[in-house]
């Protein structure tokens, strides 16, 4: 059996503190607009931002967590800590949105005039642009670093930068039509997409801690490597398992050669096998089982779970 490792992990936790004082700033902000006009429409974005904090508070104890070392405790390490960040998150975002709603319907039952619009959502477009800026740039190093903790912290971001601008829009009207009933029809809409958003990271989440395969793009690349090492009745493959936990990728497959071979021989091809697949799939952590091709023993430990391997009969060699 050989075992290749993930290279060191780069530093995340800065870019959860980016988003801490981006949530801080933003909240500043958007409470401040509530104060000045009385919008419920604005509460409710002021509110999403506090979410946005705790959320950024919870990311960064995730990405702490899972830059840890393994141990002889945690021997795969404590990577998956970045799912329950992205569910802690989800569950968050139920939490203010019914809040949210309850607000909004508070106000629909007892009407109240808003005030000084028009300063309040210059301070709300501030908070936006902040928001924005900041989601953008840390989806950007969450795909870079496969780091789920970072995207599911720049989507919410970036979601609550499509909510700030629907609440300007919004109000822009109720500053034109005069019809304040606007406002908390207004904040509904924004609890539904913030309820929309929570089922995307619970979904998302859920999968990590169940271990879903990798990306079927990801898999095609592993079997195209495998692939290129078959020969008839001599090199096969079978056996394939994928998984990802957090940025790290999880590979197992059996390598079947001929019985004669030495046990230096075996080793040598998993190592070239191993070299090219972490050349296309970085962060990847592949265990290759070595089993004879004609021993019938062989073909009885596949997992039930596994991915198929149907090669290309044509590129046999």
């Amino acid at each position: 059996m050989s075992k290749s490792t993930a290279s060191k992990p780069p530093r995340l936790t800065t870019f959860a503190w980016l988003s801490i004082g981006a949530a801080v700033v933003t909240i500043a902000l958007k409470t401040g607009a509530y104060f000045l006009t009385g919008s419920v429409s604005l509460l409710s974005d002021a509110m999403e931002s506090v979410v946005n904090l705790v959320a950024a508070i919870v990311a960064l104890i995730a990405l702490t967590l899972a830059a840890k070392p393994a141990s002889s405790k945690y021997t795969f390490g404590r990577t998956k800590a970045e799912y329950f960040s992205a569910a802690i998150e989800g569950a968050m975002i139920f939490g203010a949105a019914s809040l949210i709603i309850f607000a909004a319907i508070q106000r629909l039952l007892n009407p109240q005039p808003v005030d000084s619009l028009g300063i309040g959502l210059l301070i709300s477009a501030l908070a936006a642009v902040i928001n924005g800026a900041v989601g953008y740039y840390l989806v950007r190093i969450g795909k870079k670093y496969r780091s789920i903790t970072l995207e599911a912290d720049g989507k919410h971001l970036l979601t609550d930068l499509v909510t700030s601008a629907g609440v300007i829009v919004g109000l822009l009207l109720v500053m034109l039509t005069d019809w304040h009933f606007l406002d908390p029809i207004i904040a509904i809409l924004v609890a539904l997409n913030i309820i929309r958003m929570g089922v995307q990271l619970l979904s998302t989440s859920v999968a990590g801690l169940l271990d879903v395969t990798l990306p079927t793009e990801e898999n095609q690349q592993i079997i195209k490597i495998l692939q290129g090492h078959v020969k008839k009745d001599k090199i096969s493959f079978h056996g394939l398992q994928t998984r990802q936990a957090g940025r790290h990728r999880f590979i197992n497959v059996d390598l079947q050669v001929p019985g004669k071979w030495s046990v230096t021989q075996g080793h040598d091809l998993a190592m070239v096998i191993e070299a090219e697949i972490n050349a296309a799939l970085s962060d990847s952590t592949i265990v290759i089982h070595v089993e004879p091709i004609e021993d019938a023993s062989s073909y009885e430990d596949i997992p039930e779970g596994y991915i198929p391997l149907d090669f290309d009969d044509d590129q046999i060699g």
